[in-house]
């Protein structure tokens, strides 16, 4: 058995933002442009993040950083959606 992954916060809030946006995009019908750029920083961000340093830590904490971000519990921060 795999140990679970300890996630920083900030790591957790960049996927929530990120599924959010993506949520956001697939609702939207004309004038996409200022989400789509948002989910390309937001992606950036994400795959550039320290906690990835290892080579593979990336192809092996992903889906677990999707699952974790769609289950925290955390109170939402000031402008966010609760969940």
């Amino acid at each position: 058995m795999r140990p679970p992954f300890r996630f920083p916060e900030e790591l957790i809030m960049l996927e929530r933002a990120w599924q959010q946006t993506y949520a956001e995009l697939a609702q939207a019908g004309a004038g996409t442009t200022v989400l789509r750029r948002r989910l390309i920083t937001l992606s950036g961000n994400l795959c550039t993040h320290p906690y990835w340093a290892a080579p593979t830590a990336w192809r092996a904490g992903s889906v677990e950083l999707r699952r974790a971000a769609r289950t925290h519990t955390s109170a939402p921060e000031e402008g966010e959606v609760a969940a």
